[in-house]
């Protein structure tokens, strides 16, 4: 006769031999013997349970020969009640939702369930595993379900109940198999064990229980191979069957980390590892080793939910008492938190040993309290406030203003730095000097109210929020505050085709100025030129050697608080009379186009030229230098040029030669066809 396992051999063939499932039972009971025959049932709980067992009783209940209506007792010895036991009944079939998922398999089954019992009394359909079936087969065997044809019952038994449709559990009788007690099933193993001559120890057998975690054939599968072993079976030999980590073992663990011992963890880990323990087994035991510590700490008397021995547990509860609660509850996450490195890395036992002296006292002051030490903030625009009367060699107390950065280190543009240098109306500001008296203290938060706040400095704070640098650069050179109110702000762009690109900057701005202000400030932006770019700036002269400008020869004179599409109506301010460098004066009007010197400075002597709109631009032969129109277009490509640090070239049709925007006495090729070449 071949080997029957325990979990065959020892299967409940009455609902009196239920293990742990003593209220289906009493009801199923009591449904026979009132004939109250459900058309569907449906059997849920965790394997091991008896959901497929109790099927079977219930079928037997219905068809057993040896009474003549359904009894909760069926007598097991009837050709009806072996052939169920055996599974090769006619009417009682047992179907594998896994393999027959398909509407077309439970078409085939609906077919079937229209023919009459050939022996017994009921035809009974054991569909086992339903979840797995699809959502159309599920559809199909809804209205069969419902109202099945006479004498036929079906059983649906799962371990997911959530994947089962709505529709179909709102048409059976469903009843919740519960994980068997602990209590019970060791009683059940025992009784197994005297049977059988089985030499196990009762501290094995409540082992083997609770390793089983409330599934009955688990546990006996596991009593079954305990069985093979020779000699007594004691719990260490139970640990090192199933592979885990002995529960000793890890309460050495833990005195050991409790008792900062980094010299004994390594140890105990390597002895683990030469006795065959995975890396991730280990952090796992632990981990629910450290479960079982806080309910010893909590509840001492509740040892019948844990998986530990009364030895082991009395030990565990004097080991916890003097331990926080917090420290256990963090050395949990600690030891969570860190499962995935040990899981995906290819060296686990580093990463173990490495996590578990993250587990010592002394690592963990700091995390536990949650005093996280707070470091200084990154390098932020701070300016020190010297204290008074402190000379510079001594120390000082530094309070934070919020400043603005300074602007990144750009060659200047040529005609930008000989406009600065020739400007009447642009003078030099000198270097601060530290004075001997402290300045006055400056709020550490920004004004949030526009009467009290200057435009221009709060600008540059803004810009100092704005990220990332190469968008705090480009809105540092293209665009100014016009106007700010307590939730508003105007910002002007120098040009129409920079528009697009400091729009598409819109939330960076809007970011850096609720960082600033700390409330929500919403920003629109508008084309509007920046006044230095409106005004003519003069050719540029050698450093070295001051030209003086004739009092007959009038210059264009930059005008800072005209726009460049407006005519300039304004005088320059008439130069010393002992200054070398002054320049000429300025013309009483200006053309209406923006104008712009594109020429090397003029020899004395020459005629002055007359900017209309009409005049024709100067030849190469003429001396006279020339003036271009300055559109927008130019003036895009300028501001382009001056953020990246570069200039706009000439391309000569004649030859092949490069010459800069400010190179003497050229024709700029402006035109339309060219547009395509710029980068907007």
């Amino acid at each position: 006769m071949p080997y029957e396992p325990l979990h065959h051999k020892y299967r409940p063939q009455s609902f009196a031999e239920l293990v742990g499932q003593e209220a289906i039972a009493t009801t199923l009971s009591n449904a026979l013997r009132q004939r109250r025959i459900a058309p569907a049932y449906l059997f849920t709980g965790a394997r091991g349970t008896g959901k497929t067992s109790s099927a079977r009783i219930f079928a037997k209940s219905l068809n057993c020969l040896s009474a003549a209506q359904p009894t909760p007792e069926p007598c097991g010895q009837c050709q009806a009640c072996r052939d169920i036991t055996r599974g090769s009944s006619l009417d009682v079939i047992e179907i594998d939702a896994a393999s027959n998922t398909g509407v077309d398999n439970i078409r085939e089954l609906i077919e079937r369930a229209q023919f009459a019992p050939v022996q017994c009394r009921y035809k009974v359909y054991v569909i086992d595993e339903v979840h797995m079936l699809s959502n159309a087969a599920f559809n199909a065997l809804l209205k069969t379900l419902e109202e099945p044809p006479d004498r036929v019952v079906f059983v649906l038994a799962t371990t997911d109940p959530q994947r089962v449709l709505p529709t179909i559990i709102s048409r059976c009788q469903r009843f919740d198999f519960r994980r068997i007690p602990l209590e019970a099933m060791a009683q059940h193993l025992r009784a197994i064990a005297q049977k059988e001559a089985i030499p196990i120890q009762d501290d094995a057998v409540q082992l083997v229980s609770q390793i089983a975690q409330g599934g009955l054939r688990d546990a006996e599968s596991l009593l079954d191979q305990l069985s093979l072993l020779e000699g007594d079976i004691t719990t260490e030999r139970v640990w090192d069957l199933v592979g885990a980590v002995p529960e000793r073992d890890l309460l050495d663990l833990v005195r050991a980390i409790a008792q900062s011992q980094p010299e004994s963890i390594l140890d105990s880990v390597r002895r683990l590892m030469d006795r065959g323990r995975e890396p991730l087994i280990v952090l796992q035991n632990l981990t629910s080793f450290y479960r079982d510590l806080l309910i010893a700490k909590t509840a001492p008397s509740r040892s019948d939910l844990v998986a530990i021995t009364a030895p082991t547990w009395a030990d565990m509860c004097a080991l916890v008492q003097p331990l926080p609660s917090e420290w256990l509850q963090h050395s949990q996450r600690h030891l969570q938190d860190h499962e995935i490195q040990v899981r995906n890395s290819s060296q686990p036992r580093l990463w173990l040993e490495v996590t578990l002296m993250g587990l010592l006292p002394t690592a963990q002051p700091v995390a536990a309290t949650g005093a996280i030490a707070v470091l200084p903030p990154p390098a932020s625009p701070t300016t020190p406030v010297r204290a008074a009367t402190a000379p510079a060699v001594t120390a000082v107390t530094e309070i934070p203003i919020p400043v603005a950065p300074p602007a990144p280190s750009m060659a200047p543009h040529p005609l930008s730095s000989a406009a600065t240098a020739n400007s009447p109306s642009a003078p030099t500001q000198p270097l601060p000097v530290p004075a001997p008296d402290p300045p006055p203290a400056a709020p550490t938060q920004p004004p949030k109210h526009p009467e009290s706040v200057n435009l221009d400095e709060l600008w540059q704070q803004v810009l100092a929020q704005v990220k990332p640098f190469s968008t705090q650069t480009m809105l540092r050179q293209q665009c100014r505050l016009l106007d700010f109110k307590a939730t508003e702000a105007r910002i002007g762009v120098n040009s129409q085709p920079l528009f697009k690109m400091a729009k598409d900057r819109l939330p960076n701005i809007e970011a850096a100025f609720k960082e600033l202000t700390g409330t929500t400030v919403r920003v629109s932006l508008e084309v509007a030129i920046a006044p230095s770019e409106a005004a003519p700036a003069p050719a540029s002269a050698p450093a070295s050697t001051p030209v003086s400008a004739p009092a007959s020869t009038p210059a264009p004179s930059p005008v800072s608080s005209a726009p460049a599409i407006a005519p300039s109506t304004t005088e320059a301010p008439a130069p010393a009379a002992d200054s070398p460098s002054a320049p000429a004066a300025a013309p009483t009007a200006a053309s209406s186009e923006a104008l712009r010197p594109v020429s090397s400075p003029r020899p004395e002597g020459s005629p002055t030229p007359v900017p209309t709109p009409s005049a024709p631009p100067p030849t190469e032969a003429s001396p006279t230098p020339g003036w271009i129109e300055e559109d927008e277009v130019l003036r895009a490509a300028k501001s382009f040029a001056d953020m990246f640090n570069g200039q706009i070239v000439n391309f000569d049709d004649s030859s092949t030669a490069i010459e800069p925007l400010d190179a003497p006495a050229t024709d700029l090729n402006l035109d339309d066809d060219d547009d395509n070449d710029l980068p907007f």
